[in-house]
């Protein structure tokens, strides 16, 4: 009995996570794209506690002009998250930059990255990191 108490508390905490985190994406959707932007249709996100870190991989293509959004909660500024490309080149840090909550780039030729995210643990302990991509009309 004990063992299906607990079962039912770990799936009901995992239901609460990720209601969490579909919330969180919205409000970095509302917030960090303008009509400029689209998305692509992708939630990248994972729910991190202290100083885990989420790593996520994605292919830019030439000539777009991209968007990333970061959030991690109803305040910008939370997550901090990398960029690099596939010999671990970092292309942008957002702690370099205050935690900027996006970041606009054009890309010249196709490549696939890694996106890195963890939480600044100044301002939060734990939390969902969501990270959106959007490319320019």
């Amino acid at each position: 009995m004990k063992k299906i108490i607990a079962l039912f508390v770990f799936a009901l905490s995992f239901s609460f996570a990720n209601a969490q985190c579909d919330t969180i994406a919205n409000y970095c959707h509302k917030n960090n794209f303008s009509v400029d932007y689209i998305s692509d249709g992708q939630n990248y996100r994972a729910f991190l506690f202290g100083d885990q870190e989420a790593e996520f991989t994605t292919t830019f293509f030439a000539g777009a002009t991209y968007r990333i959004a970061a959030c991690t909660g109803f305040t910008q500024g939370n997550l901090i998250f990398k960029i690099k490309d596939e010999e671990g080149n970092i292309l942008f840090d957002s702690g370099e930059f205050g935690n900027a909550p996006y970041w606009d780039f054009k890309i010249k030729s196709t490549i696939t990255c890694t996106i890195t995210a963890q939480l600044d643990l100044h301002e939060t302990q734990n939390g969902c990191a969501s990270i959106l991509i959007g490319f320019k009309k």
